[in-house]
């Protein structure tokens, strides 16, 4: 049985902790622009690649991590759960916003599906992650008349999502973390020594981040509406509850 490490790299830690920084940033002016209707175009210039960067990380620091984890598909199956988990709860509170394989159910499936690419050489997964990146480009493009093969990034007219990471073409971004891992990383150890103290915030941050992934829209919500709107807090609440 291949021997995993138990050290933790700091550096991926450190990535990890700035891509979730990133994400709680955009999904901060996507909540005042979806809920207070703040004129903040968060989809396009700037704002746009802030959330686009942030997904980028998190699913090439999932690719790398894979060869350091004792249990890939007890992770993603917890990755699955809680992804269906906050999909019955955005679609009880916030009717109409839904997230339908969203970033949980997209890393869950990568991880459940690291088995069949963990022996493959860098220049394959290299080669194989930019050639379903690229065909990206097209499946968008392709009519469907149902929602069947959403996940792997097909979909019918009726289909909506907030949060939507299907399998082609973000499958090719988690495939290069696994190239990166073992053409970078063959000696399971940090490349830069024990700089992790430099970045204790972000380290920290990072070591945690499924927690903070669980609790932030919440938390975000919840301030945003006791600062600019308590009787919409107290008027959702009343919703929820009776929705329960």
């Amino acid at each position: 049985m291949e021997k995993r490490s138990n050290t933790r790299l700091w550096e991926i830690d450190m990535l990890r902790g700035f891509a979730l920084i990133l994400m709680v940033t955009y999904h901060f002016l996507y909540d005042l622009n979806e809920f207070f209707n703040y004129d903040i175009a968060y989809n396009e210039g700037v704002f746009y690649l802030l959330g686009k960067s942030a997904a980028i990380l998190f699913i090439l620091i999932a690719g790398v991590s894979c060869s350091f984890s004792k249990n890939n598909t007890l992770r993603g199956v917890k990755l699955i759960i809680w992804g269906s988990v906050i999909f019955l709860v955005t679609y009880i509170t916030v009717p109409g916003s839904n997230i339908i394989f969203g970033i949980l159910h997209f890393l869950g499936t990568c991880l459940l599906l690291y088995p069949v690419f963990k022996n493959l050489p860098p220049y394959i997964l290299v080669a194989g992650g930019a050639a379903v990146i690229v065909a990206g480009e097209f499946t968008a493009q392709i009519p469907v008349s149902q929602n069947w093969l959403v996940p792997l990034g097909f979909w019918g007219p009726s289909f909506s999502s907030v949060d939507y990471f299907p399998l082609i073409p973000w499958l090719g971004v988690f495939l290069l973390g696994i190239a990166i891992s073992k053409l970078v990383y063959q000696q399971r150890k940090s490349l830069t020594g024990d700089l992790g103290k430099y970045f204790l915030p972000l380290t920290v941050v990072g070591r945690h981040t499924l927690v903070i992934y669980l609790v932030h829209q919440p938390l975000i919500l919840a301030a945003l509406y006791l600062i600019i709107d308590p009787q919409g807090l107290i008027d959702m609440l009343g919703k929820c509850t009776a929705t329960l």
